[in-house]
């Protein structure tokens, strides 16, 4: 009986681990290697032999960046079919946007007419813009990369990072979750030349899903640099803290107006405007402020100062720990009404008309405590009553 059953766990055997044609090390890797050619290209090469001719090569890789469905791609390089063969191929850069930094992992499977097959060991590049030799300050929480300009002037950036990680982690009660790489360019113009395509304007970009900020910031213009700074990291960490793919349709509003708090308090002639602008009936809808900005300059600045504002009202009115819980119900899958509804009690039409009531509150306040002050400037200026020593 024992001897019937050796063939038939044999057979078994064989049907559930079927041995390969050939051996992997029939297909021996000689080399592999990249070249960066920043931002346009990223070229693979590999050198490989087998004892017959190879005749398949595929390149697998993939980007190390936050996505909700990780997946990896193929390329077939073209080769002559040989014991020995050369291949490489070249990726156009020009088709994604890539930041410098951004970490690509790869591999390649190697196939012959024996039918052996070698998948080689995962390797991991940096795409990095090895234009400029780099030198970078650290920390947990972010790495600052520049190339001109003094200590001081990195320090003062750096430290501009730390600080508004920290206020903007207050104002939504969520810390950074990833560490961001921040690449601080000399000037606009060199920052654009790191982008494959990009308006004329632009000063400065962030990459979410990489966890990367690029600035032009020159040396003459630190304060405008600080601002910037704080304004990138305020959308990196909101973002970090939406997980959900609903943070997709974060409203534009919400998003700009938390980055521009992480800059520091709106001005008074900035509000002053905004009031004005209440005043004259010419100020945006909130609703329109959900989608992208408008295109007219002067539309734009009124927008992001609209934006300020009204996160500012309510995270005055109504505390931080209120922003966080309605920043989670978001995440959560509900809409924006839906979420503001829950937490404030008002959707965003409700939102817009008890902002701009409050903003003019706050001028008839302020008329009133001027009122008051002019009323003791005034009373100070009457002439003093004639001083009598005498009896009477």
């Amino acid at each position: 009986m024992i001897r019937k059953l050796v063939p038939i766990l044999a057979l078994l055997l064989i049907m559930l681990f079927p041995t390969r044609a050939g051996a992997a090390d029939d297909i021996k890797l000689i080399s592999s290697s990249h070249m960066v050619d920043f931002p346009a290209a990223l070229t693979f090469n590999i050198k490989a032999e087998s004892n017959a001719p190879i005749t398949r090569i595929r390149l697998r890789y993939s980007m190390n960046k936050c996505t909700y469905a990780p997946a990896f791609a193929e390329a077939w390089p073209e080769f002559r079919s040989s014991n020995q063969v050369n291949a490489s191929w070249t990726w156009d850069m020009r088709t994604t946007l890539t930041p410098p930094g951004a970490k690509i992992t790869y591999w390649w499977i190697i196939e012959d007419s024996a039918g052996n097959r070698l998948t080689t060991p995962k390797d991991t590049l940096s795409f990095d813009d090895n234009r400029y030799k780099w030198q970078k300050l650290s920390s947990d929480l972010v790495t600052l990369y520049w190339y001109k300009g003094s200590g001081e002037f990195a320090q003062e950036l750096f430290q501009t990072a730390l600080e508004a990680i920290e206020q903007i982690g207050e104002d939504i009660g969520a810390p950074l979750k990833e560490p961001v790489n921040i690449y601080i360019y000399a000037n606009p113009e060199d920052l654009r030349s790191s982008m494959v395509s990009t308006e004329e304007w632009t000063g400065g970009v962030k990459y979410t899903d990489f966890n990367v900020i690029s600035i032009g910031i020159s040396t003459s213009n630190l304060e405008w640099g600080k601002k910037a700074i704080a304004h990138e990291l305020g959308h990196e960490v909101t973002h970090q803290f939406l997980t959900s793919p609903y943070s997709a349709f974060l409203p534009m509003w919400l998003d700009e107006g938390l980055a521009m708090h992480a800059e520091g308090r709106q001005t008074r002639g900035a509000r002053n405007a905004l009031i004005k602008a209440i005043e004259d009936k010419s100020i945006a809808t909130l609703r329109s402020l959900s989608g992208p900005f408008p295109a007219d300059p002067e539309e734009t600045a009124y927008a992001y100062a609209q934006s300020q504002s009204v996160i500012e009202y309510l995270l005055d009115t109504y505390g931080n720990s209120k922003m966080h819980e309605m920043l989670v119900y978001f995440n959560y899958g509900h809409t924006i009404d839906e979420s503001l509804q829950k937490v404030y009690g008002v959707d965003t039409n409700g939102l817009d008309e008890a902002w701009k009531k409050y903003m003019l509150s706050l001028k008839e306040k302020e008329n009133a405590r001027a009122g008051a002050e002019n009323s003791i400037v005034l009373s100070l200026l009457q002439p003093a009553p004639a001083l009598n020593c005498g009896g009477i």
